[in-house]
């Protein structure tokens, strides 16, 4: 009989098992708390995968596709089980690329092949194949020269490149059926597990492939199209191939080559061309605008955004006036309370929607209005004397959470309000298999600006992310198609820069807390990326308002 270990789930629950168990057997003892199948471990500081084994006495946690981490697991795996299946249908010569993020799904293309509606069907029922065929996820350890060679073999330039700026001697391939890749997560235990997906045909050799997410860890929802978020990734896209920078190497090759200078200023040229495009837009329409609305989720840029789209109006020969969202809040003692109790700050009945639509009906009829400001520290309204009346070539500016819902402009004619709704749209993927997750660029900015402007951790700020995204699928998402343009604030360097703020605020969490498996996630997607220095970064760009040094007052 071998030696046996004490592990411990989740400080308190406590079995032994004899050394060299696989942590998919241990994790056997503790199914009963979860409701998904378990798809990766956490063994003491290490995320481990299911099929590693015990080596010591250890605490441990399991995570299955309602976590971050599992979700995070489960979509690797979903991407690993589509590529051996459009090798099976479509030949070795097809090559998947996973582009982005969009509606809990990644949209993908495929090189070097014909793709149709029938074709992604065909793709699918291999899929469910494979599943059911239950091949099983392999880790291979590797140095990392043999794994150049090999993928350069195979004619896998996009591995080759991104091996290329990986420091490690030794990498990690995964392996099912006769296919090895590298990602930089882990893998579920085998393809049985992953048994929930769906894939939808758009267009132009694109398809979507949809998956359960942390919201609705039940089942895989049915694809919804956003066309004008989705043309403008499309845009996005095909201006990166221009510039050529498409993959992290790309972002690397520039960095190494001291050409990065170069790259910010045609990044931040881009995001202007799409302010002054606006300004363009509505001096030229036809209809008489008179408010601008902008929103978009948390860490977008919406602040730094409206203060340059001001400009860029001004330019025009417009007198703009901000509004902020804020100055309505009600008062504390009038304030909706949340199922907790407490006051709840972002609900569209926080803010007092019958004033602010008599403020801008009335400044619309050209009258003369006392706007109020409120007073945080005592948590109630006043007026302070903020007088506003519009001439004929003014426009409001409005700015926040509820700006594209149309309860907070009723009283407003559609004919005379702009809607914008601006996300960071990246395009930029680590290699043609490991998209970068837009909701990951908006995570990093947070955790750079709470650190800056709130003294918060990275701990703090990844404990508050799942209610920031509650918040914004409440408020924000199902406005994003009533809308009159979209503005991408993604640049196409910020990763490298950011990963010079946000990697010692990630290290500094630490391995006993509840988001430590998100911080080491986001620490080995950000050894992909080199670091880049913020010297040359203008101070009017839009990631100035995440790591400090904005000429815009906030």
């Amino acid at each position: 009989m071998g030696k046996k270990f004490k592990v411990t789930f989740r400080g308190n629950e406590v079995i032994e098992f004899e050394e060299g168990t696989t942590f998919k057997a241990i994790s056997e003892s503790f199914k009963h708390n979860f409701s998904y199948d378990i798809l990766v471990a956490k063994a003491d500081n290490d995320i481990v995968d299911l099929s590693e084994t015990l080596k010591k006495k250890c605490n441990v946690d399991f995570f299955d596709r309602s976590s971050e981490l599992g979700n995070s697991v489960y979509m690797n795996s979903a991407v690993f089980i589509l590529i051996l299946a459009v090798r099976n249908v479509l030949g070795s010569e097809a090559l998947v690329k996973t582009e982005y993020s969009i509606d809990r799904g990644i949209y993908c293309s495929i090189e070097n092949a014909k793709v149709n509606k029938d074709v992604v069907n065909n793709i699918y029922k291999e899929m469910l194949e494979i599943v059911k065929d239950d091949y099983a996820f392999t880790k291979v350890s590797v140095s990392r020269i043999d794994a150049i060679k090999y993928f350069r073999k195979l004619g896998r330039l996009d591995k080759v490149n991104v091996l290329k700026y990986i420091s490690n001697t030794y990498i990690n391939l995964y392996r099912i059926s006769d296919i090895y890749d590298y990602f930089y997560g882990k893998m579920a235990y085998s393809t049985k597990q992953i048994n929930d997906f769906k894939l939808t045909y758009l267009k132009d050799n694109g398809f979507v492939i949809s998956l359960p997410d942390t919201v609705n860890p039940e089942c895989t929802l049915d694809y919804v199209h956003h066309e004008k978020v989705f043309n403008k990734f499309l845009d996005y896209t095909k201006w990166g191939k221009i510039i050529g920078i498409e993959n992290a190497s790309d972002l690397n090759r520039v960095v190494s080559q001291a050409k990065i200078s170069e790259y910010i200023n045609l990044a931040e040229a881009h995001y202007d061309s799409q302010l002054a495009s606006i300004a363009e837009d509505i001096s030229n329409s036809k209809k008489n605008i008179k408010v601008v609305l902008i929103a978009g989720p948390s860490s977008s840029g919406k602040t730094t955004t409206s203060k340059k789209l001001d400009i860029y109006l001004r330019s025009k020969g417009y007198i703009t006036h901000p509004i902020g969202l804020d100055d309505y809040y009600l008062d504390l003692d009038k304030r909706v309370l949340d199922e907790n109790g407490v006051p709840d700050f972002e609900s569209i009945n926080a803010l007092d929607i019958e004033l602010f639509n008599k403020n801008l009906s009335d400044l619309l009829d050209g009258k003369k209005v006392n706007l109020p400001t409120y007073n945080f520290v005592l948590a109630k309204r006043e007026y302070n004397g903020n007088y506003l009346q519009l001439g004929e070539k003014d426009i409001i500016i409005v700015e926040g959470l509820h700006a594209l819902n149309d309860e907070l402009t009723m009283s407003i004619d559609n004919s005379q309000k702009y809607k914008i709704y601006i996300s960071p749209l990246t395009q930029i993927n680590i290699d043609n298999h490991s998209h970068v997750h837009t909701s990951d660029i908006r995570k990093l900015r947070r955790i750079v600006r709470d650190s800056k402007t709130r003294g918060h951790g990275a701990k703090e700020t990844l404990k508050m992310w799942p209610s920031i995204k509650a918040g914004e699928r409440n408020n924000i998402y199902r406005f994003q198609d009533d809308v009159d343009t979209v503005i991408n604030s993604a640049l196409i360097y910020e990763i490298g820069v950011l990963k010079t703020y946000v990697e010692p605020l990630l290290f500094n969490v630490e391995e006993t807390d509840a988001e430590y498996p998100e911080a080491l996630r986001l620490i080995n997607f950000l050894r992909n990326f080199l670091p880049i220095p913020s010297d040359d970064i203008p101070p009017d760009s839009v990631l100035r308002e995440f790591i400090g040094g904005s000429c815009f007052k906030s």
